[in-house]
């Protein structure tokens, strides 16, 4: 059977993250993988992992059947402008660019072009990836699962309707930089009290990891899950008090607002 060969355009952090995932995972067994980036050293240094080079965007997207849209959103039009000559309705185009459209990208390519929107998150790079993933009706399932299998190499991914591309940037694609504002918070506290960055590092590390199994394996839900750590009178609900009073929950809504707003400026 021949392997599927899977491009990117783009071998920046997510990019590299997610080739390495394939290459180290069983979706590599049967993957031919290829690369372009102007900075040609970053491909070179992929070469380990089994990946080619291709000297432009045209010419990976000839040679491949899925072609990976790795780069900022800034930067996409240019790039989906310099691979268009060479997309036909055989190929699939994915994107991992906060707030681009199929839409968008069926109009710099072609009508009917195949395209696979993908909102990733920078875990990837341990292969703790949480990664949403969408598409236009012209993906067949075959070509979906084949792109599905490449993120659940590295880490979970789920299907999210596409007018839903944009919302869920605040949930996974942004949220890692929210969560390390959280924990800085924390560990700045531990050290104006004494205690060492690093062990307030490691030990909340932990807790953060801990917590995320709780919701995602215990079966209790997160108002049960609260309710199992705040002992009436205890310091746990002292502590809540506070973060209630400063209304924690509306500041992370209108986190998520601002940044879904953002994606839709992205898009225009």
């Amino acid at each position: 059977m021949d392997k599927i060969k899977i491009g990117f355009i783009g071998a920046g952090n997510m990019g590299t993250a997610i080739m390495k995932g394939i290459a180290s995972s069983s979706v590599g067994e049967n993957t031919e993988l290829f690369a372009f980036d102007p900075d040609s050293a970053k491909v070179s240094e992929l070469s380990k992992f089994g990946v080619s080079a291709c000297k432009s965007e045209a010419e990976l997207t000839e040679m491949c059947e899925y072609i990976f849209l790795a780069v900022k959103p800034q930067i996409i039009e240019t790039v989906i402008e310099a691979a268009a000559p060479a997309v036909t309705s055989e190929k699939v185009i994915i994107s991992i660019a906060a707030g681009i459209s199929d839409e968008f990208i069926a109009s710099k390519t072609i009508p009917e072009a195949k395209v696979i929107l993908v909102m990733p998150n920078t875990p990837l790079l341990l292969g703790e990836g949480a990664s949403a993933l969408s598409r236009n009706d012209r993906v067949s399932d075959e070509e979906f699962d084949v792109i599905l299998n490449v993120f659940r190499s590295c880490g979970k991914a789920a299907v999210i309707p596409k007018d839903k591309m944009k919302e869920i940037i605040a949930i996974n694609g942004s949220s890692p930089a929210f969560i390390y504002l959280f924990a800085k918070s924390f560990i700045d506290y531990a050290e104006a009290v004494g205690i060492p960055s690093e062990s307030a590092a490691e030990l909340f590390s932990q807790s953060l990891i801990g917590s995320a199994k709780m919701i995602s394996d215990s079966g209790y839900t997160i108002d049960e899950l609260i309710k199992m750590v705040s002992s009436p009178g205890g310091t746990t609900l002292a502590g809540l008090d506070k973060l209630y009073d400063g209304k924690l929950t509306d500041t992370v809504r209108n986190c998520c607002e601002s940044c879904t707003k953002r994606a839709y400026e992205l898009s225009k």
